[in-house]
Formats: structure tokens, sequence, C-alpha cells
């Protein structure tokens, strides 16, 4: 089951009583002082024209044995102190409390034309998914592979991507430990369970893409070297594998090397597909630009020594996604229309520049997702990225009809297999909906609950209710809020507030459910939920709007939606928390840096908090097209302007900060929050605890084991109801 076809491919009585107090007190761990301070190797460059300080450069060699022990030492600091905080291991047992009552969890569906569903499962007792088959919905379950059995050097795995050849015959595992993401491929036959002995490792990008003879798959390889070389992702290759031979002997298909007349880049991420339902082969160079870069050939042609690829896409197109038929291509595009429209055009001969409008742009929505089916297009318009709708078009109609959901969704997330397939699925959740899953039947007009995982109750959350509001920012556009509380909540401005964000690549923060998260509510808060500019609420141009040299409204955003808070009597400064990761490191690190008064706690977790250095790290030139680069002044100068770590002054007093960091990240490379933590540590006058914890046996996030996932959402939960005065979580002195 695909949604189209795509290449794209987280007390102590007498000194402590924080509810009136603004500096709550810190464990008596955290509070020692370190045996050592950063290692610094200050270095001066002139950039755009600006003389930029970088005094903690040093850190940046994480092969030093110093900069080593500081690592360690301030992770065991950091632990100590969080471990200390009263109220944290009772988060932790009402989290493993709501895991129980699901006797299982299902995800990363696939579903085969034939109707083999594959899948993750997850019960109590495990710590990551295992993958499961079956024939059809209500056909009988198999286990596959655990990914506990699997074992090399010490690592701990956890399944990565799955992906089936056509019938379902055999799929390839994706493997990858520690949270590295680095992942190796493993070949299974799906009837006898056997795992064939190949091995191919060093994979991370697109899932691997089987050819019609269900023997061979493209896959897309990074050249050796460590975790942390800079260079490590540059020139990646396609190659193809035909199973029962040796990876060694495998044929490269498509790289910069292999198409020198293609204009690759080394920064480019190659990938190659095989789309059953146009019966062709795709190659595209990708980046975290969304537009889509690519050419197509006949997919006989894969035995011929050279491809003899043609032009499909490019850039100047504009178009971000697109689905196909056996002779025409359904392309998804903001060109001429920032709330995206679907056009049409002949496969054969595509004339981009000509295509028919089969969906128009719709005023006050942003087409969100569209599924083709043999039925007709089934598409979801987005009202300000919290409220789906759902709408049937006919092939050759011209007007939709629009479609009665079961309940009211924040988010739509549409399946199917294909043009020449009846059916469609549609799985939908809101901030107080948990994810359900549902296939439509157009004749009848009826959904139908297949929701592989199992139902679960919640009542603690029976009373919560959700506010949609429109907050104005420091420029007068209007930026969508999400307010989620109990409904008996006063307007006293006493409550915590966890300001919840991200704002990069274009996306959204659509609602969601998550009974731990939504714990912050039970302690008496507001969870709020910032859908700021440079997110894709309500369109392209919103990306636009929050995206190199107009960055700055991303965190402005941020603190316009904080004023509003207190303006409207939630809460006060002394209440109010901040939480992003990865890229949502610039929203947290800039708001907290241009506004320290404005918040009590900020948690930057595995953030990009020196993005100007990016560049400079090995998934760093991928994300140029978002951030820019330090070659264009206008786009370094943006750069300096949307570095936390630069804009770290002496003597100011910050609010409480937890900044986290994993050792394994292929994505943030540690040195970016590791660096703003230790400048930070010499900067704050505000005797506030700034923490930096460091996980060794995890990356960004992906891929955490369930224990490590529940145990980092209460450090930050704990942490940021300590720094914002709750009772329950005041550390004892």
């Amino acid at each position: 089951m695909t949604e189209r076809t795509t290449l794209t491919g987280r007390l102590s009585a007498i000194l402590c009583i924080s509810a009136i107090l603004t500096t709550p007190c810190l464990p008596a761990l955290a509070d020692q002082k370190p045996e050592f301070a950063a290692p610094t190797g200050e270095v001066v460059e002139t950039l755009c024209g600006e003389k930029v300080p970088d005094p903690y450069r040093g850190l940046e060699n994480l092969k030093d044995p110093q900069v080593q022990a500081w690592y360690r030492q301030e992770s065991d600091r950091a632990r100590a102190a969080l471990d200390a905080i009263p109220g944290r291991s009772e988060l932790i047992v009402k989290m493993q409390e709501f895991d129980k009552r699901r006797p299982a969890k299902v995800y990363d569906l696939v579903i085969t034309d034939n109707d083999v569903y594959f899948y993750l499962k997850q019960t109590p007792a495990d710590e990551t998914g295992k993958l499961y088959f079956r024939k059809g919905f209500h056909g009988k379950e198999s286990k596959l592979l655990d990914p506990a059995t699997y074992s090399e050097g010490g690592n701990s795995f956890v399944i990565s991507k799955v992906s089936p050849n056509i019938d379902g015959s055999k799929i390839v595992v994706s493997l990858s430990p520690n949270g590295s993401e680095n992942s190796v491929l493993l070949i299974m036959d799906v009837e006898s369970g056997k795992i064939h002995t190949e091995r191919i490792d060093r994979c991370w990008f697109a899932a691997p893409s089987w050819l019609p003879d269900g023997k061979s798959f493209f896959y897309n390889r990074l050249n050796p070297g460590a975790m942390h070389d800079k260079d490590r992702e540059k020139d990646s290759r396609i190659f193809l594998h035909v199973t029962g031979t040796d990876p060694s002997r495998d044929r490269e298909i498509f790289s910069r090397t292999n198409n020198p007349d293609m204009g690759i880049r080394p920064e480019d991420i190659p990938a190659v597909a095989y789309d059953r339902k146009s019966n062709r082969l795709y190659a595209s160079t990708e980046s975290v630009d969304p537009k889509i870069n690519a050419w197509y050939a006949p997919v006989k042609t894969v035995s011929k020594k050279t491809i003899p690829w043609k032009r499909l896409i490019r850039p100047e197109d504009e178009v971000y996604d697109f689905a196909t038929t056996k002779s025409d291509i359904y392309l998804y595009t903001p060109k001429n229309a920032p709330r995206f429209k679907v056009l049409k055009t002949s496969l054969d001969k595509p004339d981009i520049a000509h295509a028919r409008t089969v969906i128009a742009e719709q005023p006050g929505a942003s087409l969100s997702g569209y599924a083709l089916t043999s039925d007709g297009i089934f598409y979801t318009l987005s009202i300000n990225g919290v409220k789906e709708e759902f709408y049937h078009l006919g092939y050759g109609k011209k007007s939709a009809e629009k479609i009665t959901l079961p309940f009211d969704a924040g988010t739509i997330h549409l399946g199917s297999k294909g043009y020449d397939k009846q059916e469609v699925w549609a799985i939908m959740a809101g901030w107080s909906h948990d994810y359900r899953r549902f296939r439509y039947e157009l004749k009848q007009n009826r959904f139908i609950d297949e929701t592989l995982s199992s139902p679960a109750e919640y009542p603690e959350y029976a009373d919560l209710k959700v506010e949609e509001v429109m907050v104005p920012s420091h420029d007068g556009v209007m930026v969508p809020l999400s307010l989620i509380h109990n409904r008996a909540l006063a307007k006293n401005g006493s409550a915590p507030v966890l300001i919840y964000g991200y704002g990069a690549y274009g996306n959204s923060m659509t609602p969601f459910f998550s009974p731990s998260l939504l714990l912050w509510t039970l302690k008496g808060g507001v969870l709020a939920v910032a859908h700021v500019r440079g997110g894709g609420e309500l369109g392209d141009a919103w990306h636009k709007a929050g995206m190199k040299t107009t960055k700055p409204n991303t965190w402005k955003d941020l603190i316009a939606c904080a004023e509003y808070l207190i303006r409207e009597g939630y809460t006060s400064p002394k209440h109010i928390a901040i939480n992003a990761a990865s890229a949502g490191g610039i929203l947290v690190g800039r708001a907290m840096t241009e506004r320290p008064d404005l918040f009590a706690a900020a948690m930057p977790q595995v953030g990009a908090l020196n993005p100007l250095r990016g560049e400079e790290s090995p998934n760093g030139p991928v994300n140029v097209p978002e951030f820019g680069t330090v070659r264009v002044p206008d786009e370094c100068r943006a750069l300096i302007e949307m570095d936390p770590y630069l804009h770290l002054q002496n003597g100011v007093s910050y609010p409480a900060t937890l900044v986290t960091a994993g050792m394994n990240d292929p994505r943030v490379i540690a040195w970016q929050p590791g660096k703003f933590a230790a400048r930070l540590q010499v900067s704050t006058a505000s005797k506030k605890p700034v923490l930096f914890f460091t996980d060794y046996k995890a990356g960004h996030g992906i891929g955490d084991s369930k224990t490590k996932q529940f145990e980092s959402l209460a450090d930050m939960l704990s942490f940021g109801l300590w720094n914002t005065g709750h009772p329950e979580f005041q550390p004892k002195q």
C-alpha cells in the first residue's frame, strides 16, 4: 500500500517552594562543580564580511580524549540531576501502564497488490517491533523476524524498513544498530522464513525497490567511512542486487561517477525505483529540497550496460510528488498554487508546462494528500494544518464530493494500491483521538474499521479541551496555535505551559494522539503546539516564509504564541517551557536567546544549534536548500542570524536548559548541541540549571527502544515541570 508513487523517498520544604520562587533548586549532584571545563580551541573567522568568533571549535573533534571526557562528565552530571527529579519515575510508570493497556501496537504497514500484509508489531513485553505478515486483513498472523535475535558486534538492532517484492514472496529487511540508521540489508523468503546469506551494509536512504522478476532490487549504499566523517554521505551510489549472489559483485546503476552527464553533485542522494503501475524505472537526485529532479526509462533497459534515462521532471517544474497510471502521470505541485494542486499529463509524451489541472488549488485550505484508485481520486484538504476534509473525484468529473468522516480528524494519511485497484485507506487521528485505520467503500459510502493495533481506553483524558486559535505574530501574520488542556483549567496565569514546535522543511505539525506526552495536561498544564512558519500548515508559502533569509519568522512566531498565552491569562513567563527536536533546535535556541525573559525552561533535543557550521558535518550539505550555505553572502548572513550558539551572550539570565545529543546521530552531529551547551553554561547569569546529556547508544531518536523513548520523554517532561514550578517535581537539596 502506498499513498503515491514517490522517489523521496521529542522537594525541600525549606529551600524549594518553587510555586512562588523564580529560581528552582538544583539537585545536589548537578550543583557540584565539574572536574574540568569544556575544551575551547577558539577560532575567529571572517564570513560574508563579518568576524565570527567560535570559542568552542575544539569540541568538534569528537576523537579528542579531552573532548570525550567532557562529554562523559556532562552526561553523568545531567543523568544524576534528571534522575533526582521527584515525579520523573512516576511519569515512566504511567507511560508503562499506558503501554500495557494496548496488547499490540502495529505500525509501518506495507500491503502488496495480492493482499499480503507486512508490518511491525510491538507488545508490552517488546522493546522494539517484530516483523509479521498475514494474507489479507483477516489472515492468520505469522512472525518473520525478531530483531533481538540478530547479533553483530554487541549492538542492539531495530527494523527500520521493510520492502517486500511485488508478490510478497521475498522481503528485504533493513536493520539498524543503536539508533544510527546505518542499515544492514537482510533478504528473507517469506513462506519458509529462511534468511539468505547475503549481507549488505552501509545502507541508509531510500528503501530498496524490487524489479518485476521478484529476485532483484535496487538499493542505495554509502561509501566506507566513519560515522562522523564529514564526507560520509557524499557520492552514495545505487546498485542492483540479485538474490543469491555476492553483493561485492553488484552492478552500479546510478551515481555521479556512473552517470557523469546528468549533473549529479557529491551531496545529492541518488535513488532508483521500479513502478509496477507504469512498468517503468525512475531515477532521481534528492536532498531536503522537495522539488523533484527525475528521469525515467523502460524497465527492459535494466539489462543494458548503460540505462538510457530520459528527462521527466526538472526542479523548475516544482513538482513535489507524483503518481502514475499505465499511460498518465499526476503531478502534485505548488507552482502558481501555494496551497497545491494536481496536474495530469501523458507519461509517454509528458508536457508539464501544458498539463491539465485535475484538482485545483482550494481557497482557505491546503491539498494535503491524494491517492489514485480504480474509482477515481481521493484527496484531503487541510485547514490551518489542524483539520482535515476528505473528498472523492471521479475520473473525468469536474467536481468532487465531500465525504463525511466517522469523527472530526486533525490528521488523515491516505493509502491505496494504485489506479487499478479499488481499495483506499485513511488513517485518522486528532489531539484527543487515537489513531484508527479505515477502509472506505465508495458504493456503500461507509468506513470499515481495519485498525490493526489493539484498542485502548484512556479515561484520564475524558475531560480534555482542544482550542484552535490564531495568534498575530510580530508582522501581523496570523499563526495557528493548538491548545490542549483540562476543561477545568483556570486562567489565573499559573498553569505550566509546554510549547512544542518545529518549523522546517515544510513539515506540518498535524494533530496526533500521544497519551505519554499528554501527561503534561494531567499535571494541570497546557500543551501548546505552535504551527510556526517554516512548516507546511498553510501550504508551500508558509514553508518558504520560514527558511533561509526568512528563518527569523520561525522563532518570532513562537515568541508571539508565548506572549499570547500570557496576555490571555493562561500562564506567565516563569511557567513556560519550550521544546523541539532536530531542526527545531533553531526554533527553541533562537527563541530563548532573543527573549530569555519569556521562558522558564528550554529543551532542545538532538537540536541543530550551530547551523552556521552545519556544512562541516556529514548531513550538512544535503540541508543547504533549507538553511542556506556560507558560500552565498545573503544565505551566510541568514545562517549567522539563525545560529543559537552564536547569539549566546555573557551575563544574560537564560532559562533553565536541557540539551541532548546522540553520539550515533547521523542527522545532527553531537558537537552542535555540545558546543551550545558548553557556551551556555559559562554565559548564563541566572544560576538555573544547564544540563547536557549525550546518549551513547542512540542517534536521532529514530529507532530508539521503547524504554529509551519513555526515559527521554520523562526527562523532558520532568525537567520542564520542575523548572516551571510544579510542586511535585521539585528536587530535594
